[in-house]
């Protein structure tokens, strides 16, 4: 049976919008990568003109990384956007959580990580699942600048899968936005674009997972992923 023209104009207009938030959302990330190249060229430049070049490759090592990362940022967010099927490895949580901060030290955060064993991984898109867990610990350090947080993540193994609890000790997310707190554009912050979180929801769907705020309206804030386990 051939769609009708209105189920078929509310698809195509379904399949527009979802290309339009993954857009936004490729632009989201590539403003950190490009951020991460212009800071680390002004540090190459200037060690640079004091002959330290030890540190200078180290830096021009790092733009290179990031040059990388920026080139697969529309890879991998454009599989999210045409619903191709996406890669499906074995990807060790305590590598994860590393990668996802590598870029955030600067912004300063105490952290505390407990896997329970240590040797947890999930089944999933590395990349992805890095970006969805950068996304959160990025949402939780803006929200407390500029005070310091303390950023918990705990992973347990379930019958179900694999359950990752991050927990800030920042000012929450205010009771009115608890709903739609992972909406594009909905954000707690002055000036926030609300793209990090909608891009987190995005990757745990992706791969057959889940993600929900644990509560509203009080300080500090969980965000509760499910995933698959290797």
């Amino acid at each position: 049976m051939l769609p009708t023209p209105t189920e078929h104009s509310d698809r195509t207009y379904d399949q527009l919008a979802t290309i339009g938030e993954v857009a936004a959302e490729i632009a989201h990330e590539l403003q950190s990568a490009l951020h991460a190249i212009s800071a680390r060229a002004l540090l190459a430049k200037h060690d640079a003109s004091r002959g330290a070049t030890e540190t200078t490759l180290d830096h021009v090592n790092r733009i290179a990384e990031s040059a990388h990362s920026a080139r697969s940022i529309v890879d991998d967010l454009m599989c999210l956007a045409t619903q191709r099927s996406i890669r499906s490895e074995s990807v060790p949580l305590s590598y994860v959580f590393l990668e996802a901060r590598r870029d955030l030290s600067e912004r300063c955060a105490r952290w505390d990580d407990e896997l329970e064993p240590a040797e947890l991984a999930v089944r999933g898109h590395g990349t992805l699942v890095v970006r969805m867990f950068h996304a959160l610990y990025e949402n939780a350090i803006l929200a407390s600048t500029p005070r310091l947080p303390v950023i918990a993540t705990s992973a347990r193994l379930l019958p179900g899968g694999i359950v990752v609890d991050v927990t800030d000790d920042g000012p929450g997310v205010p009771l009115h936005l608890g709903n739609r707190i992972f909406d594009p554009l909905v954000s707690a912050r002055p000036g926030g674009t609300g793209l990090g979180l909608a891009l987190a929801l995005r990757i745990a769907h992706a791969h057959g997972g889940t993600i929900a705020l644990g509560f509203a309206g009080g300080p500090g804030a969980t965000f509760r992923v499910a995933l698959p386990a290797a």
